[in-house]
Order: structure tokens, then sequence, then C-alpha cells
């Protein structure tokens, strides 16, 4: 359904059951599909690709140009996957010449007044609350969490399974299936309650442990921990995606506890 009060460009491609409401902006060369919802005063901007099952509220602005200067207003897109959702004044930025484009992966929840920067990628299944603000060219992985009033710099990655404390300045990557929190902030345990909740056994979480007091509360530097890991460890793909993340870490990890 379109509301006669809503502007759509004849060039925009809008799927099978999508629901425009009054006062909606849709630009040319936008895709939405079908059964997204689109609010009244939401503004779809040239360059959206938004998938199925989608909501985005009022004030949401998708796709506006990036806030970068280095922009010279080449073609590039934001891609919005399935049953994401973008609440009240949630800003995604389309992408520039660096990577073309800004993704917000399948099943997502950004909350309301929530900024997304050029070039991003937010994997799936990721929750951002309220104001927090994500700068360009930054990589968040699966099933992370970030709270409310969040401040990430560019080029950042974030860790799946990651739970980020509100009000947290993130200037250093921050490595998988941890709670990280203070200032400057740093590792104050494993995301254990949202680990079980997504089905990871006891066994994988006492490594998990494991792991992490070698690299954030032991006496030792981060090669040593990880030449401990490497060697004493069983191999496991929790064990594989830790060691490659610090690894190829081009801004640093966050700091260890109490450090």
């Amino acid at each position: 359904m379109k509301s006669n009060l809503a502007y759509i460009h004849p060039d925009a491609q809008i799927g099978e059951n999508a629901k425009i409401e009054a006062f909606a902006w849709i630009d040319k060369n936008v895709v939405i599909g079908e059964g997204t919802w689109i609010g009244p005063n939401a503004t779809i901007m040239e360059g959206a690709r938004i998938g199925k099952n989608c909501k985005i509220f009022p004030g949401a602005v998708v796709s506006a140009i990036p806030q970068d200067l280095k922009f010279k207003g080449e073609e590039t897109t934001v891609e919005i996957g399935d049953n994401t959702t973008l609440r009240e004044c949630v800003t995604v930025n389309r992408g520039t010449a660096s990577k073309g484009k800004t993704i917000v992966g399948n099943n997502c929840l950004l909350m309301a007044y929530v900024h997304i920067g050029h070039d991003s990628v937010l994997r799936n299944n990721i929750i951002i609350s309220n104001s927090t603000n994500v700068a360009g060219e930054i990589i968040i992985d699966d099933f992370a969490i970030i709270s409310g009033n969040v401040q990430i710099h560019q080029f950042v990655h974030i860790g799946g399974h990651v739970m980020i404390s509100g009000g947290s300045l993130v200037r250093k990557d921050v490595p998988p299936y941890i709670t990280v929190a203070r200032e400057p902030l740093s590792y104050v345990g494993l995301n254990s309650i949202g680990l079980r909740r997504r089905g990871f056994s006891n066994t994988t979480i006492t490594q998990l442990q494991e792991m992490y007091r070698e690299i954030f509360i032991k006496d030792q530097n981060v090669a040593q921990a990880l030449e401990y890991i490497e060697k004493e460890i069983p191999d496991s793909e929790e064990k594989n995606c830790i060691l490659e993340f610090i690894k190829s870490s081009e801004r640093g990890i966050i700091r260890g506890y109490g450090d």
C-alpha cells in the first residue's frame, strides 16, 4: 500500500506488499523489498537497497551522502538486509570510493538516533541502543550488542557476541565474546549470559574464559598470551576466531582488566 501523500520517484522499485506511509519520501535509484514498512516522514535517498520485511520508522534517513570531505559524488549505496528495524531518526550514510557501500545485515535493530557512518559493515543480528554513533569504515560482527550513547572511532572492528557498556568510548578493536566497559575501555569479563542464550556449551565458555585470562588478566603481553593459546588450548572454532581477530587487528585491541 502506498499513500497518496507519500512522494515515490517513478524509478524506485517497490516490492510486493510493501507499505509506504504518508509524507515518506522515496528517491530514484532505490529498491525496497517486499513486506517492508516505510513510516511517515522517513526519507529513503538515492542508492538505498532495503531488504524484505524491514521497518523504517519516522524521521529515519537512509542513504544520505556521506559526511566525508573526500566524497566527490560517486555512485555508492546503502544495503540493508531482511527483517531489520531502524527506529526513529536513525541515519545510515551511503558509501564512498573507499568501499562503495555501507552495509547493515539481517535481523538488526538500530534504536532511535543511531548514526551509521559511510562504508561501515554491520553483519547480522546486531542490536545498537539509542544515540550511539558509529563512525566511518567500522566493522561490527554478528550478535554484537552495543548499549546507548556509545561513541565508536572510525576503522574500529568489534567482534561477534560482544557486549559494550553504555556511554563507552571505543577507540580500539574489541575481540569477540567479551563484555567491555570503563574509561579507557577495558575487558570486564566474558559475555557468558549472551553466549549461553545462543547455545554455547559450558565447555566452550570455560575454554573462552581460559583464553581471555591469558590475554587480559595474567602478567604478560599479548604476544606471549597468543603463543600460549596456540600451544596449550585445544583447537576450536572460537579459538581460531580469537587468534585471527587479534593478529589481524590494525588499531590494536582494548585494555585488559586493571591495566
